[in-house]
């Protein structure tokens, strides 16, 4: 059956974008802005204890970066470009963290001259980095969790550390004249699965205690990163839920000593703010018996949609046409086999879907605009407006 529009969008909001739309050439990425401030404001009630750091690579618009830091949200920053363009906006450096555990040593250098005193951690060349880079900062250590499973965009392999090492790393940073205050982990992007925080806030628990009893190491700080949900297709609870049971699992770890919090959102604050429209270049089946069509569309995974890699994150796509579906599989334009979005998961697409006729690929508003290719086949970015 067809999407359900209201499942993933105000009607209004939609209607809103579509008007806007409706005389610009496509490819591109329609944001509505006060959906973002609407998510912002459900993830300050739900955990007011905590302290929010944009994930600045979700979506490093300057138009989201500026409503952001009129609301003194601190922001997470994963590389010298995305410092500059932050600072440029009148942000100040004590309101930044160096989230990135892979960075060269003139970069941290980068980042102290510029202010910034707060950086991820999870090796011990990147702490002797840090030591001499940037002298008597605050760090914070990431450590490997489960749950890879259970994230459509897994996250737990490429960074963080074992929780023994975590350890050493806060004692060897210490004795280099840093200042452990906090551990950070991910339980990875789109994360359905909620107990997946309660196994690593678990983790850092033992940590805190471990450092405390063994080498008086008073850490006062957990990152709990991002990883909640934007609507896809794949269902999965309401953020309210994600609060209540993530709320619990401290409360139960930590009780009345309960440290500083900090959140990194991302895809779950500007997700759901994004249509993404494009148009259907061609339709065709690969034989005269073939039970599906190929409908090829005028954006790409090299044009934003790199996320449908493995099919991992499935958008909800609507084309405002009714009657009979059937199933298709959906691909983009360029001369590359690998520019193919869906074709183990067939979308059931109405047949009288016809070349020209538009698609609205709807909770695109992170990790597509910023994911676009320079001009791969020639094609040039997805262009982005705000609305």
């Amino acid at each position: 059956m067809p999407i359900q529009l209201e499942e993933y969008i105000d009607p209004e909001t939609f209607e809103k974008i579509r008007a806007f739309s409706a005389n610009k050439e496509t490819p591109f990425l329609v944001i509505d802005t006060a959906t973002i401030m609407r998510k912002l404001e459900e993830l300050e009630k739900l955990f007011s204890y905590a302290k929010i750091y944009y994930a600045v690579k979700a979506n490093p618009s300057i138009e989201i970066l500026n409503l952001l830091r009129d609301r003194n949200i601190n922001f997470d920053i994963a590389s010298i470009y995305e410092l500059d363009r932050v600072l440029s906006l009148g942000i100040s450096p004590d309101r930044i963290c160096f989230g990135n555990t892979i960075k060269k040593s003139k970069d941290v250098r980068y980042f102290y001259e510029k202010g910034v005193r707060m950086y991820a951690t999870d090796s011990e060349a990147d702490i002797r980095s840090i030591a001499k880079a940037a002298p008597g900062s605050k760090i914070y250590t990431r450590i490997l969790t489960e749950g890879t499973f259970t994230a459509d965009w897994p996250l737990s392999k490429k960074f963080g550390c074992q929780a023994d090492m975590a350890m050493d790393l806060i004692i060897m940073a210490k004795n280099l004249g840093l200042v452990p205050c906090g551990v950070s982990f991910h339980v990875g992007s789109q994360q359905r699965d909620i107990g997946a925080w309660d196994a690593a806030i678990g983790k850092v628990k033992v940590i805190f205690e471990r450092l405390m009893d063994e080498d008086g190491i008073n850490l006062s700080m957990i990152n709990l990163g991002g990883g909640f949900p934007a609507n896809y297709l794949a269902k999965t609870n309401e953020l309210e839920l994600y609060a209540q049971e993530i709320t619990r699992f401290l409360t139960e770890s930590f009780g009345e000593n309960m440290p500083e919090i900090i959140l990194e959102p991302g895809r779950s604050l500007v997700g759901n703010a994004g249509v993404l429209v494009c148009e259907v270049v061609l339709i065709s089946r690969k034989s005269r018996t073939a039970l599906n069509r190929w409908i090829y569309t005028d954006v790409g995974k090299f044009t934003g949609l790199i996320e449908t890699m493995d099919e991992a994150i499935k958008y909800p796509i609507y084309s405002g046409k009714t009657g009979e579906l059937e199933e298709a599989i959906l691909a983009g334009p360029t001369c590359d086999s690998m520019d193919i979005f869906y074709e183990d998961y067939k979308y059931p697409l109405p047949l009288n879907l016809a070349i020209s006729d538009r698609l609205y690929w709807l909770s695109t508003g992170a990790y597509t605009s910023t994911y676009s290719s320079v001009e791969f086949n020639g094609f040039p970015p997805l262009k982005t407006y705000f609305i």
